[in-house]
């Protein structure tokens, strides 16, 4: 039985893509890290794995029932694990929306059989991987924020050694 890798995550309207690429560009030094595509930014809501064509219509079918109002996000935070060596862009005081629709996501996709982190959800967005030296943070003076009306199930591929993700499906938020 064929399996894709999926996750449920807020895609980043083109113009924030740029405007985070462009400010990584400046923040952070040429050659630490491998910086993630302006494409692939994107915010995880809740991670599904590996899940087969069933599972995933089911879980397609529990979010088209989501009810909730959008949001609005404001990222204004950076920072960095060195243990996997993800450098990352969050936001401060995350919204109550945001928290609840990761939570309602996580928690159907737990019921489900696709295993959930034990950590607390983070809201972030990765800017670069395989920084796993020490490396000094910009000044908290930076701030990008897009309002969220929908959220989505995307497919993480490989194709040429190259990671990217494919929008399979989109959920409005309530106005």
């Amino acid at each position: 039985m064929q399996t894709r890798r999926l996750f449920f995550g807020l895609a980043l309207p083109d113009a924030l893509q740029q405007q985070i690429v462009s400010w990584r560009a400046q923040a952070f030094p040429a050659d630490i890290g491998y910086p993630v595509a302006a494409a692939n930014l994107h915010l995880t809501l809740a991670f599904l794995g590996d899940v087969h064509t069933e599972k995933a219509t089911a879980l397609s079918q529990l979010a088209a029932r989501i009810r909730q109002p959008g949001f609005s996000l404001t990222l204004n935070d950076a920072g960095h694990w060195p243990r996997p060596g993800v450098v990352w862009l969050g936001t401060r005081q995350a919204p109550r929306g945001l928290l609840q629709l990761a939570a309602l996501l996580r928690s159907q996709a737990a019921r489900n059989g696709c295993h959930q982190s034990p950590q607390p959800f983070h809201p972030h967005i990765t800017l670069l991987r395989g920084v796993t030296q020490p490396l000094s943070l910009p000044p908290r003076d930076f701030s990008f924020s897009c309002d969220i009306t929908q959220f989505s199930l995307f497919q993480s591929m490989q194709t040429q050694g190259r990671t990217r993700y494919h929008l399979l499906d989109s959920w409005p938020l309530s106005e």
